[in-house]
């Protein structure tokens, strides 16, 4: 006779994201109110080569600031090499756990990581896997990661030539947005991260989508104004989703965040990651968008002012890896459709756009459709075509 019994589990955790400028400043006080100590706490610092770089100082700013902590014992800051490479090093991910046993880090003490996505994601997931998990302080330092990845509660490594391969779920015990990093970055990257704004406010925000149009020209110049506030609103409306969307885990099919990811992800595998995560979901985002029109799901002035957004921020809609055919004459980009679904598990679950700041979820692309939106921005980056308002 079989018997058992149902369990439901719920948990109750907290997502801390907030905003400063200059956080390890002596004058800042943000650490001591946010973080929580036995007495005895560790930290542990993870910090990306090239920001260290960028800002001489901060290695003696971090130093000095975790000594003045109370109740914290500062252990090291580890020096590592940023950038999409770490995800592919299994060497970055084995130091990590080094550093992290030789420190004698435990549940109670903290690993901080400042970097872009990259290394955020490869720390997170040494973190998240050392102990079973170990509480973790994100201090995000690009555009990119301030607006989008930093603040999820995913972590990942590439693994059998696939993006986030091998990776977790795992909430950070905080995530410091500190948009004094954002000027370490080089222009293009800072310019290119402002696109997962882009994404959150067609998927989720209709006025925020319309703040950005009008302020596409101050964003493209990289004002400071304008750019914190574009990277804190987008933040907050991941976070947001995450928190309240129901579904924090992604144990169901449907991805609104992951718009125009299906192609984004391919994309970069295709060019073994030299097209930028940034640029390739601004790509994506727009192959999507005209499809969205091309299917009769979106009014084509609302996509026609989507390309435009993309333009007038210098973001890319066009990389010649579209065009990339297999022998049989299918373009390499559409088994980043199966691959998609294959990460999501269960059907296919693409998202398109409805109206700007609403998007459904899709089954199916036809790949037919597919082609006439890719023949139209190769003629728009030819300049053949013009935007049709």
């Amino acid at each position: 006779m079989n018997s058992g019994k149902d369990f439901e589990i719920r948990l109750n955790l907290k997502h801390r994201v907030r905003f400063t400028r200059d956080a390890f400043a002596g004058s800042n006080r943000l650490l001591d109110g946010l973080l929580e100590t036995n007495g005895n706490a560790k930290i542990l610092v993870f910090l990306d080569r090239a920001v260290a770089a960028a800002f001489p100082e901060l290695e003696s700013q971090i130093h000095d600031r975790c000594k003045r902590l109370q109740g914290f014992r500062f252990t090291e800051t580890v020096l590592i090499d940023g950038g999409e490479g770490c995800k592919r090093d299994a060497n970055t991910l084995q130091l990590a756990w080094d550093k992290m046993e030789n420190a004698g880090i435990d549940r109670h003490s903290y690993v901080f990581c400042i970097g872009g996505g990259a290394l955020l994601d490869v720390i997170g997931f040494a973190a998240a896997t050392c102990h079973r998990g170990l509480r973790l302080v994100r201090f995000p330092t690009t555009t990119l990661s301030q607006d989008d990845s930093g603040v999820g509660v995913k972590n990942g490594i590439n693994a059998y030539g696939k993006k986030n391969f091998l990776g977790a779920f795992s909430v950070p015990y905080a995530v410091v947005n500190d948009f004094a990093f954002l000027f370490s970055q080089p222009e293009h990257d800072f310019r290119a991260g402002l696109v997962e704004a882009v994404k959150v406010a067609l998927v989720k925000d209709g006025d925020f989508f319309d703040w950005l149009e009008d302020n596409a020209q101050l964003l493209a110049k990289l004002k400071p104004h304008a750019v914190e506030e574009a990277v804190e609103r987008s933040a907050m409306l991941h976070a947001a989703h995450i928190a309240y969307g129901g579904d924090p885990f992604e144990n169901g099919n449907s991805r609104p965040l992951d718009y125009g990811h299906w192609a984004a992800h391919k994309l970069e595998q295709m060019t073994e990651f030299a097209l930028t995560h940034a640029d390739a979901v601004s790509i994506g985002v727009a192959l999507d968008t005209l499809y969205s029109w091309k299917c009769g799901w979106l009014d084509k002035k609302s996509a026609m002012r989507v390309l435009d957004v993309l333009k007038n921020l210098r973001l890319p809609r066009w990389h010649d890896g579209l065009d990339e055919k297999l022998a049989d004459g299918t373009r390499k980009l559409y088994a980043g459709l199966n691959e998609f679904r294959e990460h999501l598990g269960g059907e296919l679950t693409v998202l398109l756009l409805q109206e700007v700041g609403r998007g459904g979820d899709a089954h199916a692309m036809d790949h037919e459709l597919l082609d006439e939106c890719i023949d139209y921005l190769r003629l728009l980056e030819l300049g053949e075509l013009e935007l049709e308002k």
